[in-house]
C-alpha cells in the first residue's frame, strides 16, 4: 500500500471518528435518547473519548456528556470518573474545550448539593474560577454559570466558591461589555448571596452594589432581571445591607419599573422592596416617599398568580411598622386591591399571604380595623379559617387576622354576621366588642336589635361565670327588660303559657 493510499485511509477514518461522536452527541441532546444511551453504557465509551488527541473529538465528547448530565445521568457521569481528568486539562486546552468542560460541570452540578460536592471535590470550582481570568467572554460565560449552578444549593458550596476567589472576578465580569455575561454574573451573585447575611456581604465588599446600580436601568430585560433578584438576595439579610441598596441610589428610579413591559423585571423589583421594607421602620418610609404605593397598588391590578406575591407581602410588612405606614396602605387602596386578590386567588399560598398582609393592617387601631371591615373581609377570613379544605397554614393566618383585627373593631355591622357561624374562640372575641361598644352607642344598639344580633346572643349557651357569659349579660344590660325579654329564645312560649 502506498503512503498516499495509507493517507486517506487515515483520513477517512479520522473522519468517521468524528461523525461519530458528533451524532452520539446530537443523540445525547434529545431527551428521549437518554434511557437508550444509558442502557448502551455510552458513559464508558464517552469517557475515552474526552481524552482524545483530537480536539473537535474531545469537544464532541464533552458536549454529549453534558447533555446526558442534562438529562438526568450526572451520577454516572460522575461515577465513570469523568470528571477529575476533564477538570486537570482545562488549564492547558483551547477555550473550545473549556466552554465545552464548564457545560459539563454545570450539568452535572446543577441537579444537587450532592453532586455539586463532587465537582468541588475534583478540583472544579477553582478550575471554573480560572475559567473567568481568561479573555474569552463565551468561556466566561460558561464558567460563571456553573459556578452559579454550585453556589446555589447551600451555604458551604457557596463558600467554597468565594474562597476560591470568585467574587473579585465576578464583579469584573459586571463590567464587561457583553450584556449576556453581565447577566450570568449577577444571577450567581445572586445564587451566593442568598444564603447569608456574611455572603452577601462579602459581595458588598467586593464592590458589587455600583455595578448592579448601574445596570439596574438597562434596556436588556434578562439583565434587569438579575440585578434586582440580586439586589433582593442581599437586601433581605438585614437591615443594614438593605441600607447598603438604598444608598446605592436604587430608589426611586425602580419604582418605575414597577410598569416594565417585562413581568419578572416588575416582580422582582416588588420583590426588593418587599426584603427592604421588612426590617425596620426608616426603610419602608423610604420606599413610601419615593412615591412606590400606587405602583404598586397599580402592579398588582395588572398581574395574576404567583407574580402578585411579593407585591401582598410587601404591603403587609410595610404596614405592620406603624399605623401611619398602615393608614397610607389603606388610603392607597390596598385594603381594597388585598380584597380583590383574595376573591380572584385560588392557591391557599397566595391566600395566606394575602390573609396575613390584612391582618397586619387592620391591627393598629379602630380606623385601621374598619377599612378592613368594611371590605367586608372579616367574613371571608373566617370562612377560610374554619374550612376543612383550607391548608394548615391558611387557617393559622386567617385565625391571627380575626384575632388582630377584631379587638379594634368597632363596626358593629361588620361584627353581626360572624355571630351566626364563628367558633367559641372568635366569639368570644365578637362578644367582647359588642360589650364595649353598645353600652355608649345607641345607634348601634338599635342596628344591633333589628338585625336580629340581640336575638342570637340569647341563643348562644355559655358556662356559668365564663367571660362569654359575661359578655353576653353586659350586652343584654345594655337594653330595657322588656326588649331582652321580647327577644328571648323562649318568649313565645312564655305568651302561650300566659295566654292559657
Amino acid at each position: 500500500m502506498s503512503q498516499g493510499r495509507l493517507n486517506q485511509v487515515l483520513e477517512q477514518f479520522q473522519r468517521e471518528r468524528r461523525q461519530f461522536v458528533q451524532s452520539i452527541a446530537d443523540l445525547a441532546s434529545r431527551p428521549e435518547n437518554a434511557e437508550h444511551l444509558q442502557n448502551a453504557e455510552i458513559l464508558s465509551f464517552l469517557r475515552h473519548l474526552t481524552m482524545d488527541v483530537d480536539p473537535r473529538i474531545q469537544r464532541s465528547a464533552l458536549l454529549a456528556v453534558g447533555h446526558l448530565a442534562e438529562q438526568g445521568l450526572a451520577q454516572g457521569v460522575v461515577k465513570e470518573d469523568i470528571l477529575p481528568h476533564l477538570v486537570q486539562s482545562m488549564a492547558s486546552q483551547n477555550r473550545s474545550y473549556k466552554k465545552a468542560a464548564s457545560f459539563v460541570l454545570r450539568a452535572v452540578a446543577k441537579h444537587s448539593p450532592e453532586l455539586s460536592q463532587a465537582v468541588v471535590g475534583c478540583g472544579g470550582v477553582e478550575a471554573l474560577v480560572l475559567c473567568l481570568e481568561g479573555f474569552d467572554p463565551r468561556v466566561k460565560e460558561e464558567a460563571a454559570w456553573a459556578l452559579g449552578c454550585i453556589a446555589r444549593h447551600n451555604e458551604t458550596l457557596s463558600q467554597s466558591v468565594v474562597e476560591a476567589g470568585a467574587a473579585h472576578l465576578l464583579v469584573l465580569c459586571l463590567q464587561e461589555p457583553e450584556m449576556s455575561l453581565k447577566s450570568i454574573a449577577a444571577s450567581t451573585i445572586r445564587d451566593i448571596c442568598k444564603h447569608t447575611r456574611e455572603l452577601a456581604q462579602t459581595m458588598v465588599d467586593a464592590g458589587v452594589l455600583t455595578l448592579l446600580a448601574r445596570w439596574a436601568l438597562s434596556r436588556d430585560a434578562k439583565l434587569k432581571r438579575q440585578v434586582f433578584s440580586a439586589l433582593s438576595s442581599i437586601s433581605k439579610h438585614s437591615a443594614g445591607l438593605a441600607e447598603m441598596v438604598i444608598e446605592a441610589e436604587i430608589f426611586p428610579a425602580a419604582v418605575a419599573l414597577l410598569r416594565d413591559p417585562d413581568e419578572y423585571v416588575r416582580k422582582n423589583v416588588a420583590t426588593l422592596m418587599q426584603e427592604v421594607v421588612k426590617h425596620s421602620l426608616e426603610l419602608p418610609e423610604v420606599i413610601v416617599n419615593s412615591g412606590a404605593l400606587a405602583p404598586v397598588i397599580y402592579y398588582l391590578a395588572g398581574c395574576r398568580g404567583g407574580l402578585r406575591l411579593p407585591a401582598i407581602v410587601m404591603l403587609g410588612y410595610l404596614a405592620t411598622h406603624s399605623e401611619s405606614l398602615a393608614m397610607a396602605v389603606i388610603r392607597s387602596k390596598g385594603v381594597f386591591q388585598l380584597a380583590l386578590c383574595l376573591s380572584e386567588e385560588f392557591e391557599q399560598k397566595i391566600q395566606a399571604a394575602t390573609v396575613r398582609s390584612i391582618g397586619q393592617i387592620g391591627q393598629h387601631t379602630p380606623d385601621h380595623a374598619e377599612a378592613v371591615a368594611t371590605a367586608n373581609l372579616l367574613p371571608k377570613l373566617l370562612q377560610l379559617y374554619m374550612d376543612a379544605s383550607s391548608s394548615k397554614e391558611l387557617q393559622v393566618q386567617s385565625q391571627k387576622a380575626l384575632q388582630s383585627i377584631l379587638p379594634k373593631c368597632t363596626c358593629v355591622a361588620a361584627l353581626e354576621p360572624l355571630l351566626h357561624d364563628a367558633p367559641s374562640n372568635i366569639l368570644k372575641l365578637v362578644l367582647c366588642q359588642f360589650s364595649k361598644v353598645l353600652p355608649d352607642d345607641s345607634k348601634a344598639r338599635r342596628l344591633f336589635v333589628t338585625s336580629g344580633g340581640l336575638k342570637k346572643v340569647q341563643e348562644i349557651e355559655a358556662e356559668p361565670d365564663s367571660a362569654l357569659e359575661e359578655y353576653i349579660n353586659t350586652i343584654k344590660n345594655c337594653f330595657p327588660e322588656e326588649i331582652v325579654r321580647f327577644y328571648s329564645p323562649n318568649y313565645a312560649d312564655v305568651l302561650l303559657q300566659q295566654g292559657v
